[in-house]
């Protein structure tokens, strides 16, 4: 009995850990004053910096925190997936100061994601992620936008994805990190290899 008790703690424990959320908000007040998830207003409002197939006819949204474990746990399940798809990953700031002026300066780097690289490489190091730029005003304000527009959909949690389902068409959401198996069954992608299959979310 007392065995089941422990799993059933740690079981919860890992559901626990899938995401990161802002504390100064309530969840229910975000969510009852939301506006529908749309991906017209992403492409028209949201700045992020792309991930893969440059010409894909699908694009899959990614709103991260720099300082968001969970994000980079997703951000390195999604890398066997980015040959099949284009990812958007859009930096907002919800959990420390840090968060806006190194999404900000992911931003403004002219190579994007090597900068990202070399900031969940940090992070995973539990060095606390790149440095932040100082000329990086532009950027701070664009992602204090995307961090309002992540507000307004009344998401709770980060990571959060938004994309297209593939047979329907319909908009699909989720808040959370997911292992490279779990996202490419919820993106409708192809597993490329065993390794691929193999992956689980760590955070």
């Amino acid at each position: 009995m007392l065995n089941k008790f422990f799993t059933v703690v740690a079981v919860t424990a890992t559901l626990l850990l899938g995401a990161c959320q802002d504390q100064a908000s309530a969840p229910t007040a975000a969510q009852a004053s939301a506006t529908s998830v749309s991906i017209t207003t992403i492409q028209a409002q949201a700045k992020g910096f792309s991930v893969g197939v440059p010409m894909s006819a699908r694009t899959v949204y990614v709103f991260f925190d720099p300082q968001c474990p969970h994000c980079t746990a997703l951000w390195e399940a999604a890398k066997p997936l980015k040959n099949q798809i284009r990812f958007l990953w859009i930096p907002v700031g919800i959990l420390n100061p840090s968060s806006v002026a190194q999404g900000a300066t992911i931003l403004a780097s002219q190579a994007p994601e090597a900068a990202m690289d070399a900031h969940e490489s940090s992070m995973n190091a539990n060095a606390g992620g790149i440095t932040a730029s100082r000329d990086v005003e532009v950027q701070k304000a664009e992602v204090t936008q995307n961090t309002q527009l992540l507000n307004r959909f009344g998401f709770a949690s980060i990571p959060t994805i938004v994309a297209t389902q593939a047979q329907t068409g319909a908009t699909i959401t989720n808040e959370g990190a997911m292992s490279t198996t779990a996202l490419a069954n919820f993106l409708g992608l192809q597993l490329p290899d065993k390794t691929a299959a193999a992956s689980t979310f760590k955070p």
